[in-house]
């Protein structure tokens, strides 16, 4: 009993000659659109044929014929050099800075104030960008840049998990009263006013609760009990005069606007703040393109109330 032949994987220049030969039906043309000598040529279609153990060709005095099994082989070859063409496309293009997609994550007490200039920024200065933007929470987010389905974070620093921080601005805590508060409007009232104030806070998964819990233990004072999802409702019930709230100086011109009856207290220096910053894996091919999308953003928020950093 005869044992049977073991095929062995074409290679790509083999592939590449045959398709070409099932193309123009044509040596000498097949050879010259790729390129090559057509003795180089039938010698990897004969290198084909033998790595299969079939005819693909037959070749006549006249013209090329392919066999049944040739066209067949031919419309394989011509599926795996179009996806190996793909394949490089899609590298070279991701040595190109700013191009193809890319998955920002932005947490929700950042992304109504600060998203609008990343977006404005990202269309008119990397228009081959495809921006994705994902708005969670931190711990949801360190989650998504860890498993890869997140490239790059925007959030408060620092985010920790590992993470390379790259700083972009410091931006101070702003209290925010009812209009007939006693500290409505000052510009210098020290931290420990919180002592005697009905502090509201965001619910428990925001970093921005964490940040003014720790304001309120450095000081002694005890947060209210009542709770928001978000810093619209926050500010609601400030206006609707339940109590008293902390705001990133970016939030304040926007979500007081959206209430009447609201006031601006400034606290004294060294204001309590926090620091925001981009985030993302060491082991990110991008690292340089982040760098350098930092510092554009740098430039972009310059109006904003804020601090930037420079590297």
């Amino acid at each position: 009993m005869s044992k049977a032949r073991a095929t062995r994987t074409p290679s790509v220049a083999q592939l590449r000659a045959f398709a070409a030969v099932a193309e123009h039906r044509h040596f000498r043309e097949a050879a010259a659109g790729l390129r090559i000598s057509q003795p180089a040529l039938s010698g990897a279609v004969a290198a084909l044929e033998e790595s299969l153990g079939v005819q693909l060709v037959e070749r006549t005095t006249r013209k090329v014929i392919i066999t049944s099994v040739g066209e067949r082989v031919a419309a394989h070859a011509r599926a795996v050099l179009g996806a190996l063409s793909a394949l490089t496309e899609e590298v070279d293009s991701s040595r190109r800075p700013f191009t193809g997609p890319l998955h920002l994550g932005v947490i929700p007490t950042i992304a109504p104030y600060l998203l609008p200039t990343v977006l404005r920024l990202a269309r008119d200065c990397y228009p081959d960008l495809e921006l994705h933007v994902h708005e969670e929470r931190t711990h949801q987010l360190l989650d998504g840049v860890a498993t890869g389905r997140l490239d790059l974070l925007l959030l408060a620093l620092p985010a920790g998990a590992g993470l390379v921080d790259i700083p972009l601005y410091d931006e101070d805590f702003v209290l925010v009263t009812p209009p007939d508060h006693e500290l409505a409007g000052r510009l210098d009232v020290p931290r420990d006013v919180l002592l005697d104030l009905d502090i509201l806070l965001l619910e428990e998964g925001h970093c921005l609760r964490d940040q003014a819990l720790d304001l309120c233990r450095e000081v002694g004072a005890e947060p209210g009990a009542t709770r928001a999802a978000g810093l619209s409702t926050l500010v609601q019930l400030v206006a609707g005069g339940l109590g008293v709230t902390l705001l990133p100086a970016t939030a304040v011109a926007v979500e007081t606007g959206r209430a009447a009856g609201l006031a601006a207290t400034r606290f004294s220096a060294p204001p309590p703040g926090r620091r925001i910053g981009l985030a993302h894996r060491p082991s990110s091919a991008r690292t340089a393109e982040y760098e350098r999308f930092a510092e554009s953003l740098r430039e972009a928020v310059g109006e904003l109330p804020v601090r930037i950093i420079h590297p």
